[in-house]
């Protein structure tokens, strides 16, 4: 069995604050006294603004312009366009992670620069205060061939991320051969149960998974990106066959077989 423990009351987040000494205060304001096996799972905007990252952006489609490293999908609709982009930091998302929500007028917040050193370095903070704790940065994604959002794990330290299942049986000893949990989307996911979208609670407590706790070198999140060259789904339908289409005007050889199932599938993640 295990519990998620929000932790209510953290004020606002400004740049330079110390995330480990708020995060201790509103654990004891909350009569919650870190243990040995939580894992803490934040919500990466207030890391973002402890960082620094809340930059001045009249125009936020050019913020996203400049955290884009690669486009995936865009779609027009009535309020604009959508667009899914592979960002600075590897992962594919809508609108490359800038969020407006919440951030002064003429103002975007960008996710944390590097989410696993900021994992690393707030995990090791809380761990010289003397508990063996995981720490988990999330952030809200949709995701492909489904509806609404849910929180996935963009940081992670001293916590395992994936669990490599295969090799090992089912209940009827049947062989698991693709089976790869992501346990760090899964804590962030049910970390997001009790600190909502618009509750204030940036951090919760998930109490009882003690065993997937481990060295502040485990693997981080950006473990869990698939690498390009395994993703069947690396563009949208329609550029897919706009790249297929300009290769073979150019009498380029076939594309790869990941990047023509492309076209028969959807965009990548959202």
């Amino acid at each position: 069995m295990f519990s998620v423990i929000p932790l209510t009351g953290m004020a606002e987040v400004a740049e330079g604050d110390d995330l480990v000494d708020l995060i201790a205060d509103a654990a004891v304001a909350n009569g919650v006294e870190l243990a040995d096996g939580d894992i803490l799972v934040v919500t990466s905007k207030i890391v973002s603004k402890a960082e620094g990252r809340l930059v001045t952006a009249l125009d936020r489609e050019d913020a996203i312009t400049a955290e884009t490293v690669r486009v995936v999908a865009t779609k027009e609709h009535t309020g604009g366009t959508t667009r899914i982009v592979q960002n600075r930091q590897g992962l594919v998302l809508a609108a490359a992670g800038v969020d407006s929500s919440n951030a002064p007028h003429g103002t975007v917040l960008l996710l944390p620069e590097d989410p696993d050193a900021s994992a690393r370095a707030l995990c090791a903070g809380l761990r010289a205060r003397g508990p063996r704790v995981g720490v988990v940065l999330s952030d809200t994604l949709g995701r492909p061939w489904r509806l609404g959002q849910t929180d996935v794990a963009i940081g992670a330290a001293g916590v395992r991320a994936l669990d490599d299942l295969r090799g090992g049986t089912d209940a009827h000893g049947r062989t698991l051969e693709a089976t790869i949990v992501a346990v760090a989307d899964e804590l962030a996911g049910a970390a997001e149960l009790v600190k909502g979208k618009a509750s204030g609670v940036p951090v919760a407590i998930v109490r009882g998974l003690g065993h997937l706790v481990g060295e502040l070198d485990e693997p981080g999140a950006s473990s869990i990106i698939r690498p390009l060259a395994d993703d069947l789904f690396s563009l949208g339908t329609e550029e897919a066959y706009a790249a297929g289409y300009r290769d073979a005007a150019a009498g380029l050889p076939a594309a790869p077989a990941s990047a023509a199932s492309a076209a028969t599938g959807g965009s990548a993640s959202a």
